[in-house]
Order: C-alpha cells, then structure tokens, then sequence
C-alpha cells in the first residue's frame, strides 16, 4: 500500500511492467532477425521458383512459417506486454488436399500480414533495443557511479570515470561535486527510461494487435456469428415460455 502512496514517476523503474516491457523489447531484436532472414530467404527462393513447379510449395511453406513466427509473437505479447490477441483465421482449402491447402494460404490476407510483420519488424526492433538500452543501462549506471566509483582509482589507474581525454588533457569525474551531478543526470535518466520504454513498447502492441490477429472482416463475421446465437437462443426461450403459459394457463382453462 505504501508503494500506492508513491508518485508514478518514482514507482515506475521498479514496476514490474517496465522491467517486462524492456525485456520484451531486448528479446525482440534476436527474435525479429530470425524472423526477417528466414522470411526474406525463403520468400526470394520461392518467388524466384514460380517458373516451374516448385515455387508455389516454397512460397506457401514461407507463409506458413511467417504464421508460425506470429504465434510465437502473440504468446510473447500475452506474456511480457499482457496483450491479448486472437489468432487470425485459418487458412483451409475446400477440398483438404495439399493443393487445396497452399492455395487457401497463398490467398489468405493473414498469412501476407503475417510476412508483411516479419519484414517490417526488424528495422523498428533494432531501433527500439538501441534506444531502450542505452537510456535503461546507462541510467543506471550513471545513477549508482558513487557506488562503484572506487572501482578506477583501484584496478585502472585512473582518478574516475573518464569524460574527455586526448594527448594533453583529460577530465574524469572524480571530485564529489562531479560524482553527485553525475549520479544526478543518472537519475534523471532512470526516471525517463520507463516512459520512453513504454511508449516503444506501444508501438509493438499495435504492430501485434494490427499485423497478427484476425482481419476486421473475420472479426465482423464473428461478432454476427455470436449475435445471431444470442437471438437463436432468445428466440427458443420465448418460444418455450409461450408454450409453458399456454400449457398451463389457456389450455388448462379449456
């Protein structure tokens, strides 16, 4: 309760939602080069086969695989963004044979989502694991420096951390004047990681969100699917009521 009590600004670096957050994006870069190289490996092999035979099961494996990565990234948001996503449609042939089968993906616009978010993601994870690290780790560092300032003066042979140096000058934080400005900026630093984390991560919430769930048309189809129960069902227990009303009132009557 005490923690409540709390501006957010303070609480922010220890919740555990900017620690989850950060993690996500730390993972989405490794995560998201996998993604591009395979993609772009086996989506130019199977454009280039179209000519013959070949390209077409190269192509539709491609978009299958591009399905796969997104499963794997909708459990990730689930886990670390708490991001809820419903799978996108799947994609079925008519007749259930494996020609049927890669037409249905060829044709599906979720499986070109699904490439289009594998392609797409990988310069905006490079940009988000830069950013996020350098204001993370640094402001941590910079704000616990007093703590592990002995640490040059004892194993560099040096004053303190060094800000400037050449061949005849060098400046290092070393004064307790300068050790304080610098744990300072480090706070400063710490208190912005969190927003500037999260604003990143939102982003990734609506490439996931936009990108790897159902299309708007399927959703539609859904809710009209589930509202059409609904009254099927309202409709069944009028029609029950009424014959329960008849049976024991008009009919008992007569």
């Amino acid at each position: 309760m005490a923690s409540h009590r709390l501006p957010a600004a303070i609480r922010a670096p220890f919740e555990a939602r900017t620690w989850r957050e950060f993690g996500y994006l730390v993972l989405g870069l490794p995560l998201s080069c996998v993604y591009f190289a395979l993609s772009v490996a086996l989506v130019s092999a199977g454009a280039g086969l179209l000519v013959t035979f070949l390209g077409i099961p190269v192509l539709a494996g491609a978009l299958a695989m591009c399905r796969g990565f997104g499963a794997v990234e909708r459990a990730r948001a689930r886990g670390l963004l708490g991001l809820e996503v419903a799978p996108p449609e799947p994609a079925r042939g008519r007749t259930g044979g494996a020609m049927s089968w890669m037409g249905a993906t060829l044709k599906s616009g979720a499986s070109w989502r699904h490439l289009l978010y594998a392609l797409l993601h990988m310069p905006w994870a490079i940009f988000a694991f830069t950013v996020s690290v350098a204001f993370w780790m640094y402001g941590w560092a910079l704000f616990t420096y007093p703590l592990w300032q002995w640490v040059f003066p004892m194993y560099a042979g040096q004053d303190g951390l060094q800000l400037y140096g050449d061949r005849t000058h060098a400046f290092y934080l070393d004064s307790p004047f300068e050790i304080a400005v610098t744990s300072a900026v480090g706070l400063l630093f710490v208190l912005a990681g969190p927003w500037i984390i999260r604003s990143l991560a939102a982003v990734d919430r609506l490439m996931v969100s936009g990108l790897l769930g159902p299309s708007r048309l399927a959703t539609r189809v859904t809710e009209l699917e589930s509202d059409r129960g609904v009254v099927v069902d309202t409709a069944a227990a009028d029609l029950r009521r009424i014959e329960r009303d008849l049976h024991d009132g008009a009919q008992a009557r007569l």
